[in-house]
């Protein structure tokens, strides 16, 4: 399915060059819901961003289904099968729930295949369809509609960048119900980024970045233990972390 060979991202602050990602590598099987966690500025989002084609990296390559689609762009790999969808998603004033969804789908889109995408994130299709994808949404609508576009989208590969951040407990235990939802009737696979124990439970496998190299894989099962137990001064890092390290990682 998906394969991250070698991959490093460098950036440049002032003259000053700084490592990212560092020669990171990760496959992520056909089925699979993959959990990616870490500490904050561990280049959990910026990987996302590579496999996505949104961040070019510095060195290494992207395979999807044994093709290096490195170079391609982000319409490309969309139009491959690549989704993703955003730590804030983005509102759109003047389009409605409708045009959002059929434009994702990129095609003409039935009633049905539309309130079936809604109904898969449960929201009811008669409430949101004709509804402006704008500031009237709340935190919780408008992260269900945006997986509702990758769901239309038929995506093989879905990438979400923090799906639980900024909304409210309540709008997360429903949100939890959309992850479970998806892993039951998964064609393809999909790519969590999050902090959140619930999802990581339901995960086929969780992989740990921290200071930009991946520090810990594995079965959901065998990791998630590790994560939520021991005395180690920091769990997720790969040494030693300075002060500044250790407040990201609490």
């Amino acid at each position: 399915m998906l394969e991250i060979k070698n991959i490093s991202v460098d950036v440049s602050d002032e003259g000053d060059s700084r490592e990212i990602l560092k020669n990171v590598s990760l496959h992520v099987e056909e089925g699979k819901l993959v959990a990616l966690t870490g500490p904050n500025g561990g280049g959990k989002s910026t990987l996302a961003r590579v496999i996505a084609g949104i961040t070019l990296p510095s060195s290494g390559s992207v395979l999807l289904d044994g093709e290096d689609i490195t170079s391609l762009s982000v319409t490309e790999r969309a139009e491959k099968g690549i989704g993703f969808a955003f730590q804030q998603p983005v509102r759109f004033r003047g389009l409605t729930v409708r045009d959002l969804l059929s434009i994702s789908a990129g095609r003409d889109a039935s009633d049905e295949m539309l309130c079936a995408c809604l109904r898969d994130v449960g929201l009811c299709a008669q409430d949101y369809l004709e509804r402006e994808v704008g500031a009237a949404l709340s935190g919780g609508e408008i992260k269900r509609i945006e997986i509702a576009t990758v769901l239309a989208r038929g995506a093989r590969l879905a990438l979400f960048d923090e799906p639980e951040a900024g909304i409210d407990l309540w709008s997360f235990g429903n949100l939890i119900g959309v992850f479970e939802r998806l892993k039951r009737t998964l064609h393809g696979s999909v790519l969590v980024i999050t902090h959140q124990q619930r999802i990581l439970e339901i995960a086929d496998e969780i992989v740990v970045l921290a200071q930009g190299s991946v520090s810990m894989r594995g079965a959901a099962k065998d990791i998630l233990p590790s994560l939520l137990g021991g005395d180690a001064p920091c769990r997720f890092c790969t040494h030693e972390p300075d002060e500044r390290q250790r407040r990201n990682c609490q």
